[in-house]
């Protein structure tokens, strides 16, 4: 059974910078792994995602240039470095990992529906 822990999140002003880990377990039939986050009102959206053989990435528009999702396979973690942070970046995050064919779908975009998920990790942007 997959697992998946984040860890990272906190409260910074605008401009700074936060990194979200995400630790997981039983990751045999784990091929992609992506951050997602919702806003307050709002519906969760994909921010990132990454192949976990390869390394292929994969971002939203409103974060390209400013969050890098990265990896450490021996430790079985992704990081998400969130530089330039903006007010709406506000939201609880979360990862999720998911099989390269899953569903119907192949692939690790984070338009792409993700299986397994962690609890979240609360991350506060003030102006």
């Amino acid at each position: 059974q997959v697992q998946l822990v984040e860890s990272g999140g906190g409260s910074v002003q605008a401009g700074g910078s936060l990194r979200l880990s995400c630790s997981g377990s039983g990751y045999s039939s784990v091929d992609c792994v992506g951050w997602f986050r919702r806003a307050p009102g709002n519906e969760r959206e994909g921010v990132a995602a990454i192949a976990v053989a390869g390394g292929s990435t994969y971002y939203v528009d409103s974060v390209e240039g400013r969050f890098t999702i990265s990896q450490d396979n021996a430790k079985n973690t992704v990081y998400l470095q969130m530089n330039s942070l903006k007010p709406e970046d506000t939201g609880m995050y979360y990862c999720a990992a998911r099989s390269l064919w899953d569903g119907g779908q192949f692939g690790c975009s984070y338009r792409l529906s993700y299986k397994y998920w962690g609890q979240g990790t609360q991350v506060t942007v003030s102006p």
